[in-house]
């Protein structure tokens, strides 16, 4: 078995704690949180989505770390050390990050556009109805103004900051944005308290309405922290491989989720108040909430473009974290499973993400009639990856895991580095609780799919 220190490793506890709790902050807690918590409730959906998270959230998060760091490998290597024919789930597992960085760097691209136009004072072409539209679809005339310009320029930033290395490229990255980020989201929220007319904002997203709370909310939540959280792509295997032995697991863990939990907290609490105030309840989710809404609010608001160009700051450093460790996850897995150096791994994940990242840039405009099912190719590589793969793979890790080689192999490799606590109950959840959530998570992606039942 390779050790994770010959491979590279996190410098400590706190290296291991902010480049996991960077890849779990992503844009996700910015567009979707507070859309799902101003939809279900408001601190009804906040109430659950806790419970579940340092439930459900922390017994996966914990389990892929422990396989990491036990095996000292990325996710291939690591089922196969499980076992011959398990090493399919690794192969399944590893698709998931080479399908997902690609179009998750031409979302970073616009966010990065955003942010660039909002530093430049250019934010009130932005809150522009059709401006969105027109940059994702390639209609507007400028090179500075072409979505494949921002895709190229974010992927290389991405993977650049990744051929450094773990400690001096993943680790010392997350140790800069992942604080700049909180300061950044914590100055936001302190100024949108300010607002005048912010407290009815405030008693929509704060109060609890249980009689919004259904299955939906359980659902909703469920999904949310399940994305949030980094989890079913091999980035935690990974990381845990680069884990050293006296960390402890389960604080570790149970850190990175509250980290998380609090940064989609504070989102919904610069986004929902504010939108409510300067447009009205009823918030959109995903693009239409982040590219389309938020620049209504900021031109409505006192020191708008300011808090713009602030806000897009800030996601840009949200999807960075992200995509650094998407690609420090498919690197990973080409120099373990080809024994490449990191270099050539970093080069061929360049290309890899520019070769299928493109068919999403497109995918709004010169490739907009070209359908997968129904979809453009960055609607269905979304599906593909979160509502299918992901939760198969939760799923068949639960059932491996809990049933075949056992609990008892995650359980002595945490207990390596310290007492675990959520011991008791661990086995119910890795058994039963996860798989039967993640199952509800697979067939509700589904029926949304076909239209049956949306979230």
């Amino acid at each position: 078995m390779e050790h994770a220190a010959s491979r590279g490793s996190f410098s400590g506890r706190l290296g291991f704690i902010l480049a996991a709790a960077g890849s779990a902050v992503g844009l996700g807690n910015l567009w979707r949180f507070p859309y799902l918590a101003e939809q279900y409730g408001g601190g009804a959906f906040l109430v659950t989505y806790l419970v579940l998270v340092v439930t459900f959230g922390v017994a996966l998060m914990i389990t892929e770390i422990a396989i990491g760091r036990r095996t000292g490998k990325s996710c291939i290597d690591a089922f196969l050390d499980l076992g011959e024919k398990y090493k399919i789930i690794g192969w399944i597992i590893a698709i998931i990050p080479l399908i997902i960085v690609p179009y998750y760097c031409v979302i970073g691209g616009w966010v990065t556009k955003y942010c660039v136009e909002y530093m430049s004072g250019m934010g009130s072409t932005l809150a522009n109805g059709s401006f969105f539209g027109d940059f994702t679809s390639a209609a507007l005339p400028g090179l500075f103004d072409s979505p494949v310009i921002w895709f190229v320029i974010y992927a290389i930033l991405s993977v650049a900051v990744v051929a450094f290395g773990v400690q001096k490229g993943v680790e010392r990255m997350s140790k800069i944005l992942l604080p700049a980020l909180l300061v950044l989201l914590v100055g936001i929220c302190l100024y949108m308290l300010t607002v005048d007319g912010i407290a009815d904002g405030l008693k929509y997203y704060l109060v609890p309405d249980f009689g919004d709370f259904s299955m939906k909310t359980v659902l909703g939540a469920m999904g949310q922290l399940f994305y949030s959280l980094s989890l079913a792509m091999g980035i935690m295997i990974t990381y845990g491989s680069y884990m050293r032995k006296n960390v402890d697991i389960e604080k570790s863990a149970y850190t990175i989720c509250l980290m998380d939990t609090c940064v989609a907290f504070l989102s919904g609490l610069m986004i929902v108040p504010a939108v409510v105030v300067f447009i009205g309840p009823g918030l959109s989710s995903g693009f239409g909430l982040m590219f389309e809404t938020m620049p209504l609010v900021f031109e409505s608001m006192p020191a708008g473009h300011i808090v713009g160009a602030v806000f897009f700051l800030l996601a840009m450093f949200a999807a960075w974290t992200s995509s650094i460790s998407l690609a420090e996850t498919a690197v990973s897995i080409f120099k373990d499973r080809w024994r490449w150096r990191r270099s050539t791994a970093c080069v061929a994940c360049l290309a890899l993400i520019l070769a299928l990242g493109i068919l999403s840039c497109l995918s709004f405009g010169p490739l907009a009639d070209v359908k997968i099912i129904g979809m453009g190719f960055l609607e269905f590589f979304d599906f593909i990856t979160n509502s299918v793969l992901m939760p198969i793979v939760a799923i068949l890790t639960c059932i491996i895991i809990g049933y075949i080689v056992k609990t008892k192999f995650v359980v002595d490799e945490i207990e390596l580095s310290g007492r675990f606590r959520m011991k008791p109950i661990y086995n119910a959840l890795i058994m039963v609780v996860c798989p039967v959530f993640m199952a509800l998570i697979l067939v509700s992606g589904l029926l949304s799919y076909f239209g049956i039942y949306t979230i």
